[in-house]
């Protein structure tokens, strides 16, 4: 019965691929220029079975079987449907439809494995050389070969991490600490039962949580240290990505690292090399002129593209410097106004062109390329890195170059946070998102028709969110001049938040509501507070968001 509930809408998705398949593989029955090298032909089986959130990410399957067909002939090309649920169950942003291509070719595995770059879940993507023999059985036609050990190795969503001696000694030196200071309390627990709680007992008391507090953080630390991974594991792959990028550009570049110990998080290392790959070849095909150019320009023939790493607080920052063109403002503003993003006359300041790179399917290019047209734009760059709690900005010097700087959390598991309450519910703010936190006065409080409210502050005009009507929160205080206006920043834009009162700083174990609840604007996780209640974790960049679309109506 689950079966046939699919429906005719799911038979015309892979209707619609079958016809993809067709117009694809259709100059394989015509007569075609021979490849460069007939006698080094070989055929492969690639088997793609998409990741779900493969569309959310900017990747798009028909572009991946573009790429493929620009290596070879595709001899044959079957859709897979197998993962499509029921009609009641599918949900219109996941992607579903996977596919077999059989492609004669004379290219490698490392130029097959290329088309896929992006794609790094294990089991997704499986390339299976083809006997060349037309009379060849097909199940010996399709036997796999072994995989070579570098590219077993080489995806970085690994199920283990390498730790040093050194901080295995330490963590288990702090259990033995956390084991006396547990001993102590205990003792103290009973001599207090025995005896009654003198004034004595209770400093003991006091001084031994203290102590047992400060395990607990070191411990923290030290569990952290251990998924800390040196960002060379991600930087050490571009190298041979600008040299073989360049050598198809007919560019010189130099590529050049610093700080590639600076250590990160292993969940934030694997989510960051995909955006880092695409500010990279974008660097490469878009910002760094050719030989010719930048001798005209009195610059060296050889562009220089750096990678950099920094430690700040909290924070990590990465940076992808070249020494190109820059941003073209003029071009940009054209593209934008052809776009209908802008008017024709506005003249935006150099910050605000900038950030129209990151709107959704903008580009420049005029024509679409291997580098260009891979189905990932700038916009899923900043997505990604909102997504990790990041922020991402842009410095550029026409004729000089241009530097993206990303700024990251130095760990997703752990969040000095505020916790703050509105009605009768508790929600945590990240702390390094606070800049601060007033009382509004009546008359710094404006109504925009049809859009919203705006706090003024200091001659600044913020967005202001009233927080017990976003969440529908019963009982909190009505009146903002009795409540406390908190002001949030994320990727240098503001926003007003309303709230009952503020509690307390302290750190918190971020728990995912994906796996079980529909997502919400605004709200990045959960937490389990010291008395077992459950609090939500606010989404800054989400209420930004909010903020600015009451920004625009206004």
């Amino acid at each position: 019965a689950g079966d046939d509930s699919e429906g005719p809408g799911l038979g015309a998705l892979v209707d619609a691929l079958a016809d993809h398949a067709q117009a694809v593989a259709q100059p394989a029955s015509a007569p075609a220029e021979a490849p460069p090298s007939p006698g080094a032909e070989r055929e492969w089986e690639v088997h793609f079975s998409p990741a779900r959130d493969l569309l959310q990410r900017g990747l798009d399957p028909l572009r991946l079987l573009d790429a493929l067909a620009a290596l070879g002939r595709v001899v044959e090309l079957r859709g897979e449907a197998s993962g499509l649920p029921a009609l009641e169950a599918l949900d219109p942003e996941a992607a579903y439809l996977g596919f077999t291509c059989r492609l004669r070719t004379a290219v490698g595995r490392g130029e097959l494995a290329g088309c896929f770059e992006f794609v790094h879940e294990p089991g997704t993507v499986r390339l299976v050389p083809v006997a060349a023999g037309p009379g060849e059985a097909p199940a010996a036609r399709r036997r796999p070969e072994p995989r070579p050990a570098a590219e077993r190795a080489a995806p970085v969503a690994e199920g283990s991490i390498r730790v040093a001696t050194e901080k295995v000694d330490r963590l288990v030196d702090l259990v033995g600490e956390l084991v006396i200071t547990q001993s102590m309390l205990a003792q103290l627990a009973r001599e207090l039962a025995a005896d009654g709680a003198t004034p004595d007992r209770l400093a003991e008391l006091v001084e031994a949580v203290a102590q047992m507090d400060r395990h607990a953080r070191d411990l923290e630390e030290r569990v952290m240290a251990i998924r800390m991974v040196p960002i060379r594991t991600v930087f050490g792959r571009f190298a041979r990505v600008v040299r073989d990028l360049a050598r198809a550009e007919g560019k010189r570049v130099r590529f050049e690292t610093r700080g590639d110990e600076t250590e990160l998080d292993k969940t934030v290392i694997e989510r960051i090399a995909d955006p880092l790959m695409h500010l990279v070849r974008n660097a490469v095909d878009h910002g760094i002129e050719p030989p010719e150019e930048r001798r005209a320009r009195g610059k060296p023939e050889t562009g220089t593209l750096t990678l950099a790493a920094y430690q700040q607080g909290g924070h990590i920052y990465i940076e992808v410097q070249d020494d190109g063109r820059g941003l073209d403002r003029e071009r940009i503003l054209r593209k934008a106004v052809a776009a209908g993003l802008l008017a024709p006359g506005d003249a935006p300041s150099d910050e605000a062109v900038h950030a129209l790179i990151w709107e959704p399917g903008f580009s420049t290019a005029d024509r679409v390329t291997e580098v260009s047209g891979r189905g990932v734009g700038m916009d899923v760059v900043k997505r990604n890195v909102d997504a990790l709690g990041g922020a991402i900005s842009i410095a550029s010097t026409p004729g000089r170059g241009a530097t993206f700087r990303i700024k990251l959390p130095l760990t997703l598991a752990i969040l000095d946070g505020q916790a703050l309450r509105v009605g009768e519910q508790v929600y945590i703010l990240p702390l390094a998102s606070i800049t601060e936190s007033v009382r509004p006065a009546r008359e710094s409080l404006r109504t925009v028709f049809g859009a919203g409210e705006a706090f003024v502050m200091r001659g600044e005009v913020l967005p202001f969110l009233r927080l017990h009507r976003l969440f529908g929160v019963p009982g909190a205080e009505q009146d903002p001049t009795r409540g406390l206006a908190v002001i949030v920043e994320h990727d240098g834009r503001r926003v007003a938040l309303l709230v009952d009162e503020l509690l307390g700083q302290q750190q918190f174990v971020i728990k995912s509501l994906d796996a079980n609840f529909q997502r919400v604007d605004g709200v990045a996780g959960a937490t389990i507070l010291g008395d077992g209640r459950v609090a939500l974790i606010l989404d800054v960049p989400g209420l930004v968001a909010l903020g600015r679309a009451v920004g625009r109506a206004a």
